[in-house]
């Protein structure tokens, strides 16, 4: 089983990322978060792709944008969280909390993570390390909290800090830079955060992604994931939301 991940960059306004991941050996490539169309059918069709799945985290429209576009006189299966159906009415495979499902011999697990949204979800494959976690963890950040409590925000970002130290972390916005600008605010002697800072700074002066973190990475250096208690997470948060 060989597997790899794409990386579209949109280019749009809030910076999206809609990641594809290719099952090499039949060129089958699902979609997760498509923000457009067009991005998805022609990079499938330059590289010789067949698009099967899409994967979708939550409702919002930089998410979902693309699909029904890409569904259209299509036999594509489209996954997404069941608790938000009546915002994406074109899911066919609604999910719940630990729902599994497979993609050729992938097991995919998932977690319901409330809190940017109410039926927000995360897709986790434990046999190649990677986490799709939509706006719930972004790399030294945290998306915002839209619908849900700061409790269940708090709630959601501890399930995905409990995911093995070496799980990739694709998330969908390249915002690495402002919020290790927000780190290095709130926590100015975390040395890792320091370098972490250096290292995203460059590669965004040369225009490239700083995806994937990692579960480790994002515990040394992400102040959201270190926050110890609720009442901590809610003062950063909206900290965050006005810095």
């Amino acid at each position: 089983m060989t597997f790899k991940i794409h990386t579209l960059d949109v280019k749009n306004s809030l910076q999206n990322y809609i990641w594809l991941l290719e099952h090499t050996e039949s060129h089958d490539v699902i979609a997760v978060d498509p923000t457009e169309a067009a991005l998805v059918e022609r990079y499938c069709q330059e590289h010789q792709l067949n698009l099967t799945q899409i994967w979708l985290t939550h409702w919002h429209k930089d998410h979902v944008g693309g699909v029904p576009e890409l569904i259209q006189d299509k036999n594509i299966a489209v996954y997404g969280p069941r608790a938000e159906l009546s915002r994406i009415p074109w899911v066919n495979y609604p999910l719940d909390h630990n729902d599994r499902f497979e993609f050729h011999g992938l097991e995919v697990e998932i977690t319901a993570t409330p809190g940017h949204t109410l039926g927000h979800i995360v897709y986790f494959i434990d046999d190649i390390h990677t986490l799709f976690c939509g706006d719930v963890l972004f790399a030294m950040g945290c998306g915002r909290v839209f619908e849900g409590t700061f409790q269940q925000m708090y709630d959601s970002l501890n399930r995905i800090a409990a995911f093995p130290a070496e799980t990739q972390v694709y998330c969908t916005h390249e915002y690495t830079l402002s919020n290790a600008q927000f780190a290095r605010h709130v926590e100015p002697d975390n040395l890792a955060i320091q370098q972490r800072f250096d290292e995203v700074e460059s590669l965004r002066m040369l225009g490239q992604c700083t995806l994937p973190s990692s579960i480790e990475i994002e515990l040394e250096t992400n102040p959201f994931l270190r926050a110890e208690s609720v009442e901590a997470f809610q003062r950063l948060r909206e900290l965050k939301d006005n810095f």
